[in-house]
């Protein structure tokens, strides 16, 4: 059996309908990973998730290295005995928390030296680390560690980058290969993914994308999008990647996004996803919600519960949405728990934004495989305004 299997492409875009075999169960991609980056979704069960669709979730291995310890989880039989998530588990390499968080960060060869956010302890994160780090954990899809260079984008430090990025990434397959034939994986089915950097530089990304390549991994991800470019930059981030790497082997956007996002990243070829959008929006009161453009076609549109307009809105969040909260309480409702600052009401918020974005997959999935993605596509425009930083803020509800 191919790891990754294409079953049908879109015949007027790059979007193609797949599956990913994994060592613990098959993802069908188009596919959007919620976020767990400590071991937990936030607000929700491993239970509630399977029930919503989720076959596989996005760990962190930075966050899980600092507390409560890969040793610790090794020790529990991994990650997915730790959770009791017996899906597949996707886990970064750590390098974006290390360049975005840590209190001190210097890039050498040997790896980046930093201390932790948490206790300032110094570490050094190598790509053999972050491999070794990441088996402990079991996860189903690994990746190596590459260096970030951040935003605003510099053609020289970004050259850099990818050289490094490429030199690390020879050493991470033999870590790997080490770790799988002479080791006590945990996992022993664990794949290790390359990641394409480049910033918004179309030689750099044909640079990376082919040197990347030539390490034969079973699967992509291209890095450095999302990092405070604007949307268009960060969609030709992907137009100069994809064409570089194999058809047949599947594609991950890192950090992406917002359900407009997505649904242009899915034609230009990509196949899954992670964000931390739907979950800390959802801590802010802010919903993503089914909607119709002007000519029907299926979009959608953002709320922020907590405003007074829908103190006395007896309607659910979203009549398309089938999870407990849309189910059983109003927008009245929730957004008196907003006011009330009751637990509950991220609670609620969470497994919406969640279900959304998992029902945004399958209306994807479902546009692709009855031929009129297209027609999906056309609907979907960016209502999303963001922040200096990149982050996503939700566009007022008469956007559309």
């Amino acid at each position: 059996m191919k790891y990754f299997e294409i079953l049908k492409k879109d015949q007027k875009s790059k979007a193609r309908l797949g599956v990913i075999h994994t060592a613990h169960g098959d993802v069908h991609t188009p596919y959007f990973n919620p976020i767990g980056t400590k071991g937990t979704v936030k607000s929700v069960t491993s239970e509630e998730l399977k029930f919503w669709g989720a076959e596989m979730i996005l760990a962190n291995t930075y966050h899980l290295w600092q507390r409560p310890g890969d040793a610790l989880i090794y020790k529990a039989g991994g990650l997915h005995a730790f959770m009791n998530w017996k899906q597949a588990i996707f886990t970064d390499s750590g390098g974006y928390q290390v360049f975005s968080l840590a209190k001190m960060r210097q890039v050498m060869e040997v790896g980046v030296l930093f201390r932790f956010d948490m206790d300032g302890r110094a570490e050094i994160l190598s790509p053999e680390k972050s491999i070794q780090i990441q088996s402990n954990l079991g996860s189903d899809v690994a990746l190596i560690l590459d260096d970030f260079p951040g935003y605003p984008f510099e053609y020289e430090r970004t050259k850099q980058a990818i050289e490094q990025t490429t030199r690390w990434a020879e050493r991470a397959v033999s870590e790997y290969l080490k770790i799988m034939t002479a080791g006590d994986p945990i996992n022993p089915g664990q794949k290790l993914w390359g990641i394409v950097q480049g910033a918004s530089f179309p030689d750099l990304r044909e640079q990376s994308a082919k040197e990347i390549r030539a390490l034969d991994f079973p699967g992509y991800a291209i890095g450095g999008v999302a990092v405070g470019e604007p949307t268009e930059d960060m969609l030709k981030a992907v137009d100069m990647a994809i064409p570089h790497l194999e058809e047949d082997k599947p594609k991950h956007l890192l950090g992406v996004g917002t359900p407009y996002d997505i649904v242009q990243a899915v034609a230009r070829g990509c196949d899954s996803f992670d964000c931390v959008i739907p979950t800390r929006e959802a801590r802010h009161g802010r919903l993503y919600i089914s909607a119709r453009d002007s000519s029907g076609k299926d979009s959608y549109k953002t709320i922020d519960i907590r405003k007074a307009e829908f103190a006395e809105d007896f309607t659910p969040v979203d009549n398309e949405c089938d999870c407990y909260g849309c189910l059983n309480h109003t927008r009245g409702y929730i957004r008196h728990l907003f006011a009330a600052q009751e637990a509950l009401s991220i609670r609620l918020a969470t497994m919406h934004n969640i279900k959304y974005y998992l029902n945004l997959m399958k209306k994807v999935r479902t546009a692709i495989e009855n031929d009129y993605f297209d027609d999906f596509l056309a609907g979907f425009k960016d209502l999303t305004e963001r922040d200096s930083e990149g982050n996503a803020s939700s566009p007022s509800e008469n956007a559309l």
